[in-house]
């Protein structure tokens, strides 16, 4: 069996929960620290193509760093992705991608629709 994919960050709780969320269905997910080992600019475009949102969606846009950085809701979605190589902690968290399906734990339950199939 194919296991899902996580861009963990061990700091936030929505992130532990939905890791611990999917070792209680029984999948041993490949955890990808994204903070410190950024996803690549392609990487992110194609998770957004999974996700079926905007860059804007996948941003954390209420943390002061996005401020901070410049952005602003309206930025191009090449900018913001940029930002999001550059920034990784800019990322909204967590990201759980499962056969060629992708969903955000926010909350942890909405990752439960991708793994219907497992």
């Amino acid at each position: 069996m194919t296991q899902p994919t996580i861009w963990h960050n061990p700091r936030c709780s929505k992130s532990r929960q939905t890791l611990q969320l999917l070792q209680d269905k029984g999948f041993d997910p490949v955890i990808v620290d994204y903070v410190n080992a950024a996803p690549s600019k392609a990487e992110i475009i194609a998770t957004l193509d999974l996700l079926g949102i905007e860059a804007v969606a996948l941003m954390r846009t209420g943390d002061a760093r996005f401020k901070e950085a410049g952005l602003t809701k309206t930025d191009t979605a090449g900018d913001l992705v940029d930002a999001m190589v550059a920034q990784p902690i800019l990322i909204e968290r967590p990201v759980v991608i499962y056969s060629g399906k992708a969903a955000i734990g926010r909350p942890p339950e909405a990752v439960l629709e991708i793994l219907k199939d497992a």
